[in-house]
């Protein structure tokens, strides 16, 4: 029997024009997973273009201003895959006022390729999308230092630049074994999916092959069962006459049948009767699951509150502290009100205090009364009803919220409780 493919969610990153699309594309054309009529797209435009390469961020634009501008505005979730592994890609936008964007990308992702100009070295793009990498906790940061071929392959300027990073992913708290520098040239191919010829000092893995290593190492999931609930199944059918699931998605660790569990915030107890995917039973499911749990006992529940199991429960909070990344043009400061959701839960929240922001040139922490777009900063949080959270850093799912303007339902501000 073949071991299954694994799994990566990824996430791109970098400035403007550092070739984002373009490696995208070339990783799709090198694992053959363009179709042939978009390919052939590709050589016609790049040729009407006067390119003597094939242009492959074309293959990734899909919004008509994107193409126009050369540039990404939009995510685009790009699927490939090898015989090994299964990619799902969020090209997310370089682009300073796109920053929301990355984030929303960056959000399910697992891995981040953060690219960087090796003409250009780490610019404040750079410095911004790693520090929302150590923000959301992403396990992986794979910094490319890609147009390695518009320097000569300059050994010595890629480890300048490899340093600057280097000593950038550790100011955000990110370890250096989190870390992984490639020297690479999108649009030649160079170190992409076979190791280059014209770098033959790197030594290093290219970088389809350390993405498929950072797919094969097992991630535990060591944080406690969550499961907020969605919707109340209740089919008033002949057949499901007394039929009362509770639909959700399994967060944490797996769940079984027989586990006993507590309902928050009322406290009952009870025991998994069954679960249930479409039409089929079975005895457990794992973290990422989306399913209907039936309890042995006549429970009252409904969107929003909480299942976990007996023994594992969280505490809950009327204020919270937390690390935000605010993405509306109206600045957060003391007094704002938003609703603030956490899991399929929505409570009044008010800013009691900005506690400090992430310094312009993100040297470290400063002082500040209020979040401008796309600023980094803690702030203390009073909530109308208390939650029940963990801390992002114990649980990514119950550990994170968003912000919601009340007035327009724009998203304002993305949050994880510290």
């Amino acid at each position: 029997m073949k071991n299954p493919r694994k799994l990566l969610k990824i996430a791109t990153a970098g400035s403007v024009d550092d070739g984002k699309s373009t490696l995208i594309g070339r990783l799709l054309y090198e694992t053959e997973s363009l179709p042939s009529d978009r390919l052939d797209a590709i050589r016609a435009t790049s040729k009407r273009l006067g390119f003597d390469y094939l242009d492959f961020s074309l293959a990734t634009d899909g919004l008509t201003a994107e193409r126009e501008q050369g540039i990404t505005i939009d995510v685009a979730h790009i699927y490939f895959n090898t015989p090994r592994t299964n990619f799902i890609i969020a090209d997310t936008p370089g682009h300073f006022e796109y920053t929301r964007n990355m984030v929303t990308g960056a959000s399910t992702s697992e891995v981040a390729i953060v690219l960087i100009d090796a003409r250009k070295g780490v610019t404040e793009q750079t410095r911004r999308h790693l520090h929302i990498a150590a923000l959301l906790r992403l396990r992986h940061v794979v910094v490319a230092v890609n147009k390695m071929d518009l320097i000569g392959y300059d050994r010595e300027r890629f480890a300048d630049v490899s340093a600057e990073a280097l000593a950038l992913c550790a100011s955000a708290g990110i370890d250096d074994r989190q870390v992984s520098v490639v020297p690479l040239s999108a649009r030649e191919g160079d170190n992409v999916t076979v190791a280059s010829n014209a770098m033959p000092w790197y030594t290093g893995a290219p970088l389809l092959a350390t993405l498929e290593r950072l797919a094969a190492e097992e991630h535990v999931h060591s944080a406690p069962f969550r499961f907020s609930v969605q919707t109340v199944i209740r089919p008033k059918t002949d057949a499901f006459h007394d039929f009362r699931g509770f639909a959700g998605m399994v967060q944490g660790s797996a769940v079984s049948v027989g586990d006993e569990v507590v309902v928050l915030p009322s406290g009952m107890r009870s025991r998994v009767k069954a679960i249930h995917v479409f039409d089929r039973k079975y005895a457990s499911a794992a973290p990422g699951s989306s399913v209907v749990l039936e309890l042995e006992d006549e429970v009252n529940l409904s969107r929003g509150e909480l299942l976990v199991r007996a023994g594992e429960e969280p505490e809950a909070h009327a204020v919270l502290e937390a690390r935000v990344c605010h993405m509306n043009r109206k600045a957060l400061s003391v007094g704002s009100r938003f609703l603030l959701q956490q899991g399929s839960q929505r409570v009044l929240a008010r800013v009691d205090a900005v506690l400090d922001r992430v310094a312009d040139d993100f040297s470290g922490s400063v002082e500040a009364t209020s979040l401008e777009l796309n600023a980094i900063g803690r702030v203390r949080l009073k909530l109308a009803k208390p939650l029940y959270t963990d801390r992002f850093d114990d649980h990514k799912a119950n550990g994170a919220f968003i912000l919601i303007d009340e007035q327009t339902n724009d998203t304002a501000t993305v949050g994880v409780v510290v």
